[in-house]
């Protein structure tokens, strides 16, 4: 057995093609504070078949397979969201092609998109598996992915990821590009470690027709290194950019937390995702839903519904609806996240994996 398939967890459901049929639409999801929810990450697993030192521990426990949704219910769950106004979902880990048959739910749910109910279908990977998944992404309606890529250089590659191959990487990227998917390459910028890449890495996306994002390490879950060792400020990195590129900010944005500009110099797009130097929850349109049924509507409380038992506990929609309903009427106003000599524990217990990337 491979290390991938050891780390699929089984399922025993196949959904048909069309998928359950979708509930009928019901009023939009607004927060306390105004704020339309429209935006829904899901974690489809918390397993992954890389160990990124910013992300989890080396040694993880995770979840017994019997814990999770079966795709069945994460098509259900996800299908409520759609009715309820929601445009554009992001399937996550963990890793999410690590997922047995989850070729089956995006099938499934891309019946939204022909709908028209859906804007975008998409996913966040770590391109591992993206030489052998990309055709049929692409095929289900699949049109832009976010590829976690942290160095170019193989040997920091293997050293941050603790296990990662490198040109798997690359071929996942190049297969995804020739089946038509844009990508955005997602770069988490770490003091000491990557920051000397930063530059060549931004050439290299933009000289590929690539978007580039840099993200802040977030105070989530308790790793071996210290954050406060790996924190770096995108303030700093900014700063130093423009003392070599033109960066025009531009009016992008594509339902998540980045903030954009233009690097004159290449052409290309880059953006920043600064969940510590600048808070960005003053227009958080999304929730996040983990693989056991959890939903979490801030990344940075501990503050959950459980969806899971209105779910199992009716064939129809309307306890689970009352659920989400309930749940978004709780969502905050922001997260809490700090890093600094005062402050170098995490600021939630659970790992960036569990909630979803």
């Amino acid at each position: 057995m491979s290390l991938i398939d050891d780390l699929l967890p089984p399922s025993d459901i196949r959904l048909q093609a069309e998928g359950p049929a979708a509930p009928a639409r019901a009023p939009a999801l607004v927060d306390p504070f105004g704020r339309h929810v429209t935006y829904l990450r899901v974690s489809v697993t918390d397993r992954c078949d890389l160990r990124c030192v910013y992300c989890m521990a080396e040694n993880m426990t995770f979840l017994s397979k019997r814990e999770l949704l079966t795709l069945e219910e994460l098509d259900r769950v996800c299908s409520a969201f759609v009715a309820r106004g929601v445009r554009k979902l992001r399937l996550t880990g963990g890793e999410p092609l690590v997922r047995r048959d989850l070729m089956k739910l995006v099938a499934s749910l891309s019946r939204h998109l022909e709908s028209g109910a859906l804007d975008e279908l998409t996913l966040t990977t770590n391109g591992t598996l993206l030489e052998k998944f990309a055709p049929e992404l692409a095929a289900h309606g699949v049109r832009r992915i976010n590829v976690s890529l942290d160095s170019l250089n193989p040997d920091r590659f293997r050293a941050i990821t603790r296990r990662g191959d490198l040109a798997q990487v690359l071929r996942g990227i190049e297969a995804a590009r020739r089946a038509g998917i844009k990508v955005k390459i997602n770069a988490v910028a770490l003091q000491g470690v990557n920051d000397d890449e930063i530059v060549p890495m931004l050439e290299w996306a933009h000289g590929d027709g690539m978007e580039f994002t840099l993200i802040e390490v977030m105070p989530m879950g308790e790793i071996e290194p210290g954050r406060l060792d790996q924190y770096l400020p995108l303030s700093v990195v900014r700063e130093r950019l423009s003392e070599r590129f033109t960066l025009t900010p531009i009016a992008k944005r594509t339902g998540g937390p980045a903030r954009y500009v233009r690097v004159e110099e290449t052409g290309g797009t880059l953006g920043f995702i600064t969940p510590l130097t600048h808070n960005f929850c003053e227009g958080c349109n999304r929730v996040r839903l983990t693989c056991t049924g959890q939903l979490y509507m801030c990344l940075g409380q501990e503050d959950s519904a459980d969806l899971r038992t209105p779910l199992r506990a009716s064939e129809g929609d309307a306890r689970l609806l009352a659920a989400i309903d309930e749940a978004i009427g709780r969502k905050p106003r922001g997260h809490d996240f700090v890093i600094d000599r005062d402050h170098t524990g995490p600021a939630v217990p659970r790992h960036m994996s569990v909630t979803g990337g």
